[in-house]
């Protein structure tokens, strides 16, 4: 091969090579910088986001407003009507009258004159004419729940005025009566309701006792 001709080939072959380098950095340097580089957002797109933000935040407070809304307000009337109040001396009538059997024993009544519910809290106290204090309650006779009477019911208590056998101490023929109710936390209250006895007297000694307030006027007086 002659010399020319060999040097007319290697400067082509060199051109063709060098085009090639210069095609792959080309490339090669494209795709660098398309890696590197973010598009840019658009004020369309910025918006786009925040309201998509916004939409999060309402639904969030949507739902806390309905899960901690109040409840509906009770009516006043049905509130009133089914709340119960204590036996006093203003919403009932008291009465006392003796019974043959057993012997010296004394039935106090009271009746719910009012239009609501009452509740005859523990038992009665009892002041007769001239008693130095009030007579101790028979605990036996507790019943296991508060007698509750409905307007226009009774309760009763029964009264051991003086002993069967003459043991008692201390009697007297009482004139007057008061009877004295208990509230919610089993205080007396109040000066009391007078109640009338019989004419002539009640006798009453050492022995005296009264029952708490029953629902049943057998079970009042069979203590």
């Amino acid at each position: 091969m002659s010399s020319t001709l060999f040097r007319r080939r290697t400067a082509l072959l060199t051109a063709g090579f060098a085009a090639a380098a210069s095609l792959a950095l080309t490339a090669c340097g494209t795709g660098q910088d398309t890696g590197a580089r973010h598009t840019p957002h658009t004020a369309a797109d910025t918006r786009a986001a925040a309201s998509g933000t916004d939409s999060v935040v309402t639904v969030a407070k949507s739902h806390r407003s309905a899960t901690t809304s109040k409840p509906a307000k009770k009516s006043k009337g049905t509130k009133a009507s089914s709340a119960g109040v204590t036996c006093t001396g203003t919403n009932t009538k008291v009465t006392a009258r003796t019974v043959t059997r057993p012997l010296n024993h004394l039935l106090l009544t009271v009746k719910n004159t009012g239009s609501k519910t009452c509740y005859l809290y523990g038992y009665p106290a009892l002041r007769f004419q001239d008693a130095q204090a009030v007579p101790p309650v028979v605990e036996e006779s507790q019943p296991q729940a508060v007698t509750t009477l409905g307007p226009g019911q009774s309760g009763y208590a029964g009264v051991n005025l003086s002993s069967a056998d003459g043991s008692g101490t201390g009697g007297y023929t009482a004139k007057t009566l008061a009877v004295i109710f208990q509230n919610r936390d089993l205080d007396f209250v109040g000066s009391g309701v007078d109640v009338p006895l019989p004419s002539k007297g009640t006798y009453i000694d050492s022995s005296l006792r009264t029952t708490y307030w029953l629902s049943d006027p057998q079970d009042a007086i069979d203590w």
